[in-house]
């Protein structure tokens, strides 16, 4: 992609062209009635619908990259994806060359359970999967006896049994670091479960909910819930803290490893290098992957 303006010839006159330009968004949505965030043929996703309005006010195809594709019912605070667009667009009177114009224009046309919070220009280089660093989300878990607070239901899941923070903290700290979590994934041919798990904690908020940090370089289909299940049970005191230790053993799906509702887990960051390091960045990405999936370390 060039740096540098082009021009073309249009009905006689000489016509100013502007390269095409990357442009950066942070998402926030609510997933309870999207069918997770990736298009799929019939069915209400984030990203079509995303796709879909940014192509009516920019008049031209929009394709999304995004940080994290999430779930059925996985909400989102901090999700960030990148599409490019003709820089002709940037200059049309409603834009006028600030991609933050973009903001109001979009809240007035998505549906209220999808914002776009923040559009910005990136280098060209930047690419919202593999430039990122790690992502982090965060899981509500209400364990009174009635469930989750009618006002917090659409983002808090409901266990069914009393659990002990300090059990699941315990448990926790056993998974942190560079694993193969396949355990903890469902199987997605050719995908590495290889993770470096960099946070996971809990706490109970003043209204007694149970909340977890969780934050990894990436993460694997169903990895997250997976996680809260596993350190659930042991809560509970079905398991032990050593049980969740041992599942990072195993190379394949454990049937013994619940996976939590969707409606507890939203992504709530990404982190990136600075602009001048988002092509080094991409290089690492896919030279680590690469190297795990050479060594044979592939969910199956």
């Amino acid at each position: 992609m060039s740096d540098e303006p082009v021009t073309g010839v249009s009905g006689g006159g000489l016509r100013h062209f502007v390269s095409p330009v990357r442009l950066r968004m942070q998402i926030g949505y609510d997933g309870t009635d999207f069918a997770g965030w990736a298009r799929q043929p019939g069915q209400r996703t984030v990203c079509g619908v995303l796709e879909q309005t940014l192509s009516t006010i920019v008049r031209e195809p929009v394709t999304l990259t995004v940080a994290g594709r999430t779930d059925a019912g996985v909400h989102a605070t901090g999700q960030v994806a990148h599409f490019d667009v003709s820089g002709e667009v940037l200059q049309t009177r409603s834009i006028a060359g600030e991609p933050a114009n973009l903001v109001r224009r979009l809240s007035k046309m998505l549906p209220p359970d999808v914002r776009v919070k923040d559009v910005e220009t990136a280098p060209a280089e930047f690419d919202a999967r593999f430039s990122a660093l790690r992502r982090h989300y965060e899981y509500r878990l209400a364990d009174d006896p009635w469930g989750a607070e009618p006002v917090a239901a659409r983002t808090t899941a409901a266990w069914t049994r009393p659990l002990n923070v300090d059990r699941m903290q315990q448990a926790s700290a056993e998974l942190v670091g560079l694993n193969d979590f396949a355990a903890f994934c469902r199987r997605r041919d050719g995908a590495t479960t290889v993770r470096d798990l960099q946070q996971f904690e809990w706490v109970r908020d003043d209204y007694g909910v149970l909340v977890a940090q969780v934050s990894a370089d990436a993460f694997c289909w169903s990895m997250v819930r997976s996680l809260v299940g596993a350190v659930a049970v042991v809560g509970e005191g079905r398991r032990t803290p050593e049980w969740c230790a041992g599942l990072l053993r195993q190379r394949v799906r454990s049937s013994e490893v619940p996976v939590a509702p969707a409606c507890g887990l939203s992504l709530v960051g990404v982190d990136y290098p600075p602009d001048e390091q988002v092509a080094d960045r991409n290089s690492v990405t896919r030279e680590v992957r690469s190297a795990i999936d050479s060594a044979g370390c592939c969910g199956d």
